[in-house]
């Protein structure tokens, strides 16, 4: 088979890489340059796509001995994922970049080039499994990056190989140790890769400026102003611009956004509880839409808490109904189903929250 295999510069990848070399397939690297500026983008274990991790990813290609490009992907990335990230936080969503980009640039725009130059599939370095066309959960529970990749299309699967994901985090380090590659002790990546300061409330203020607005109680009184809808989250506790904590004496946080009023409400944990979503978009990762209710547990962050539900399909909306409660879900982040088998690492499918009540 000949494969493209996505060339981070990082552990993960060059491991994926290197094992489809000892599977026999034709391997070519690639290493997608994604910034526009791309000296600027990491800071330590912080951002990714710099001239550095080029660099090393090179040097892997060289040890495995197979062919290495760079693919300058730069303007579409800032487009289809930058783009979307700062227009998503200033309509009061939470969006989550990672599944942006590979719905849109690593399983969609490389995928497309790699299958017209004749590539039979796209290999990357994730933490997930395919078992006869099903994309399931990694070995590695504390690594698994499935959720990130459940917006992924049946189609897009059968031309996708994540050769990792049988394997523990530290197995794979030990790996890359062994096979001589560089990057074996390399730190991950950490937060929004291009957003390398870490300050994303600063990134946004940069970009969508000051639409000042204010920050209410469940009643509606005014406690504070702020600078833009931008700066806040559902859930978020800290940097409010409030004095102290509710009248009950426990702390308090954002509970709703209104973009359009530019109004930020906050109230205790209680409220913040959810028992109902809807999605829009959905993706069934088998190519097959559900016909009726389906048992599921709903995962809504890429590490986070995972609750029995009933997922339905009305028309193109994804319902879904919580056994459990969920707290400080937001509009924009990605609703995850998976099937509540004994291993429970099946994922149904994916869709965009709309709302939560």
């Amino acid at each position: 088979m000949k494969v493209l295999a996505a060339m981070s510069g990082g552990v993960d990848s060059s491991v994926a890489a290197a094992r489809m070399v000892d599977a026999g397939h034709d391997v070519v690297g690639v290493h997608l340059a994604l910034s526009q500026t791309p000296g600027t983008l990491r800071t330590g274990s912080r951002g990714c796509c710099s001239k550095e991790d080029a660099g090393d990813a090179r040097r892997v290609a060289d040890v495995l001995r197979i062919p290495f490009y760079v693919w300058d992907f730069a303007d579409k990335f800032n487009e289809d994922v930058i783009d979307d990230f700062v227009s998503s936080y200033a309509r009061g969503e939470t969006p989550n970049p990672c599944v942006r980009c590979n719905e849109r640039i690593k399983f969609s725009a490389l995928a497309a080039r790699a299958l017209a130059l004749g590539f039979d599939a796209v290999v990357t370095g994730h933490y997930a499994r395919l078992s006869d066309g099903r994309l399931r959960r990694a070995v590695d529970k504390d690594k698994d990056q499935s959720y990130v990749l459940a917006v992924l299309t049946a189609g897009q699967l059968r031309h996708a190989a994540f050769p990792i994901g049988d394997t523990p985090k530290s197995q794979i380090r030990a790996e890359a140790a062994r096979r001589g590659l560089a990057v074996a002790d390399k730190p991950d990546s950490h937060d929004i890769c291009f957003i390398p300061s870490g300050d994303t409330r600063a990134f946004l203020g940069a970009r969508i400026g000051v639409r000042r607005g204010s920050v209410v109680d469940q009643g509606g009184a005014v406690l504070a102003s702020h600078d833009g809808v931008h700066g806040f989250t559902i859930g978020q506790r800290k940097g409010l611009g409030i004095a102290g904590p509710g009248p009950d004496g426990q702390p308090r946080y954002v509970t709703a956004i209104d973009a359009a009023s530019g109004t930020v409400q906050v109230g205790s944990a209680a409220d913040l509880e959810v028992w109902r979503l809807t999605g829009h978009q959905p993706v069934f990762t088998a190519g097959v839409a559900p016909t009726g209710p389906v048992e599921c547990a709903v995962q809504v962050r890429a590490h986070g808490e995972v609750v029995d539900a009933v997922a339905e399909l009305t028309g193109d909306e994804l319902a879904v109904r919580l056994r459990t409660p969920l707290r400080g879900v937001a509009p924009g982040q990605t609703l995850v189903l998976y099937r509540p088998d004994p291993a429970g690492d099946e994922v149904l499918g994916s869709a965009t929250i709309a709302s939560a009540a």
